[in-house]
């Protein structure tokens, strides 16, 4: 007649695998012991309990996950605060950008064609004449034009 092992012996060979999962699921070396010891101390009660486990190492797993979440769930949280935002808010950018490309719309068409090249990339003098086929002075004036149109423009919407 084989005698079924005590609850702690039945658990002892489980240690190290609960060990390496519980460090995947803490912060530190400390709080991984501690939800080992935790859930070595549910399972002892529920195997002396006489409570029937089918799979006493997937049953430990799931018991050490759960109690990883229910302490994630009740640390503390610190409150958000405006400065801890990872990327500052881009609305009043986005404002800008909708104005000034409205202001766009507003310039002559000769004006306007250039600026448009410009907005989808293009900053080169020289590469905006070969694109329109303007000579160079001309695409400079038009440039220096629209770009004070602009500021006037938009030195009116503020």
């Amino acid at each position: 007649m084989t005698q079924r092992p005590t609850a702690p012996r039945r658990l002892v060979p489980l240690i190290p695998v609960l060990t390496r999962r519980a460090r995947r699921l803490s912060r530190t070396r400390a709080e991984a012991e501690d939800l080992v010891q935790d859930t070595l101390l549910s399972l002892c009660q529920r195997l002396r309990d006489g409570t029937q486990i089918d799979d006493l190492s997937a049953y430990a797993m799931r018991t050490l996950s759960n109690r990883a979440r229910r302490n994630w769930r009740t640390q503390a949280t610190d409150e958000l605060e405006e400065d801890h935002a990872l990327t500052e808010p881009d609305a009043l950018l986005r404002l800008d950008c909708a104005d000034t490309l409205a202001a766009i719309e507003r310039l002559p068409k000769p004006q306007r064609q250039l600026m448009d090249l410009v907005v989808s990339g293009e900053t080169s003098p020289r590469a905006l004449s070969d694109a329109t086929g303007l000579p160079l002075g001309t695409v400079m004036s038009r440039l220096a034009r629209a770009r004070a149109k602009l500021r006037l423009d938009l030195a009116d919407d503020t």
